[in-house]
């Protein structure tokens, strides 16, 4: 089984548990464009997104023989991917709280954060780029569940059903956690609409 173009997601993962190299190189092929897309839209930055997507294959490298078809491939991936994204969160706040202490304690009172209006008010690109960093700050005040479910939903274009499966939480929790973070980041963006 060399060609595994027209062969089902079933048959490559079964050729892979068997230690196909080629196999999971399909699978990763498969799937790479999704997990780098999701981490992407998770972290905004491209080497952090690289280290997700790494994680996320090194995982399912590991666990694809334990992976016993009770749900989709996909679905046991994007759970993956949602898992290595909370951890990567977890680990990014804790340093950034350090990198922050240490900060303080070592500036003046200049205030390096403040977020400078352009001077060219009617350059299209700049505004957009001032709204998008605006919009990118207000989502990393969101806990890890909100943000990837707010990401999930309306980057990605997924149904809150096949977020809750995937996150595997129930479909109430996933609306709750849409909810919360759409009210939140109205509330810090309004003065753009």
């Amino acid at each position: 089984m060399a060609d595994f173009t027209s062969v089902t997601d079933s048959d490559v993962i079964r050729e892979a548990q068997r230690g196909n190299r080629a196999a999971f190189d399909e699978l990763v092929y498969r799937y790479d464009k999704q997990v780098l897309s999701i981490a992407a839209r998770y972290v905004n930055q491209a080497d952090d997104a690289k280290d997700i997507y790494q994680e996320v294959f090194m995982r399912v490298y590991r666990g694809l023989k334990k992976f016993q078809a009770r749900s989709e491939f996909s679905t046991w991936l994007y759970r993956i991917t949602m898992n290595v994204c909370y951890t990567h969160g977890s680990r990014r706040q804790k340093h950034a709280r350090h990198v922050q202490d240490r900060d303080i304690e070592g500036t003046d009172s200049e205030d390096h954060g403040a977020l400078g209006v352009s001077e060219h008010g009617s350059d299209q690109h700049t505004l957009n780029m001032e709204i998008s960093s605006r919009v990118q700050k207000a989502l990393e005040t969101l806990s890890a569940q909100q943000k990837l479910v707010f990401t999930l939903k309306h980057y990605e274009g997924y149904k809150l059903r096949e977020i809750a499966v995937m996150a595997d939480i129930s479909e109430g929790t996933a609306k709750k956690h849409l909810f919360v973070a759409t009210q939140r980041l109205r509330e810090q963006l309004k003065d753009l609409y």
